[in-house]
């Protein structure tokens, strides 16, 4: 006779057909609903990127689309005038890119040296600085506008994108730090003593332990840096100006090529620009974010 005394519950499972079938129905009425209501905004944005302007204007941003033509993504990329700069999105598309890549690479990198260090190599205060590393989890981004004025200032890296590769891998560490720190406790300690009684180094032991074990809290890393730097708005505004700020610092600043006319289809594509690459990292990386996240979890 079949052991079914470990099967999970299902709760939609139990009771009569008709009963099962209404509380399914109900679950993903719910669920497709909520779905389309936080879907709602976007697709709103992307259909008016393919709308004629004079469209949009008559008969409102919530409206069935009549024409439709990708001319507008084209200005929004090469033509469009922001800040009184007429090169579209792709020069701040570009300069975010720049920005966000090699910050996402040196945040992550430090962050699990540094968990690696914090969580097999004990040393005196080590959970202090582990504390106050992690202190900038909790420390709004708000208190470090004037040191990192100052501190940027004086390296010569105001208004500049490696100042903001700066920033940005700073403040990233101790989020890294702390994902990383807490992946590597669930590894076995005996690994590590195995090793060294092997004559294994600090480096060694990283090299051919740790990183093979890596890649689910990478990934976590990875995604949660290159999502949180690329959305970041306040930075960009504060250090940068003109040609070199990020794309979601410059889309605040559109102009209708100095007429003060709105063009809301062209503003629509850019907004789709800027949102696109996080989109698409999150589509394609979702499931290992969420895999990475829950390793470990469970000892």
């Amino acid at each position: 006779m079949a052991d079914t005394t470990h099967q999970a519950f299902d709760p939609l499972a139990t009771g009569s057909r008709a009963r099962q079938f209404r509380a399914k129905f109900t679950v993903y009425a719910l669920l497709v609903f909520f779905a389309l209501l936080y879907l709602s905004p976007l697709v709103i944005i992307f259909m008016n990127s393919f709308r004629p302007l004079e469209h949009i204007v008559r008969e409102g941003f919530i409206s069935s689309p009549r024409a439709l033509s990708p001319q507008y993504w084209i200005e929004a990329w090469s033509t469009f005038c922001i800040g009184g700069n007429c090169e579209g999105v792709s020069r701040y598309f570009s300069n975010t890119l720049m920005m966000t890549v090699p910050a996402t690479i040196l945040s992550t990198a430090f962050g699990v040296v540094n968990g690696y260090a914090l969580s097999k190599w004990r040393f005196k205060y080590d959970t202090w600085v582990f504390g106050l590393i992690t202190l900038g989890v909790f420390l709004p981004a708000q208190m470090t506008l004037l040191p990192w004025a100052f501190v940027l200032g004086k390296i010569g890296l105001s208004n500049t994108i490696a100042g903001l590769v700066l920033v940005h891998t700073v403040q990233g560490i101790s989020f890294t730090t702390l994902f990383c720190r807490n992946y590597f406790v669930a590894v076995p300690d005996d690994l590590i003593k195995a090793a060294r009684i092997d004559g294994a180094g600090f480096w060694r032991i990283f090299r051919r332990i740790m990183l093979p074990l890596s890649p689910p809290i990478l990934i976590v890393c990875v995604i949660w840096q290159f999502t949180g730097i690329w959305n970041e708005f306040l930075f960009g505004t504060v250090f940068t100006s003109g040609a070199n700020q990020p794309i979601t610092s410059a889309i605040v600043a559109f102009s209708g090529s100095g007429t003060g006319e709105r063009h809301y289809n062209v503003e629509a594509a850019s907004v789709i620009f800027a949102a696109l690459p996080p989109l698409l990292v999150y589509v394609l990386g979702g499931k290992y974010f969420v895999r990475g996240l829950t390793s470990g979890a469970v000892k």
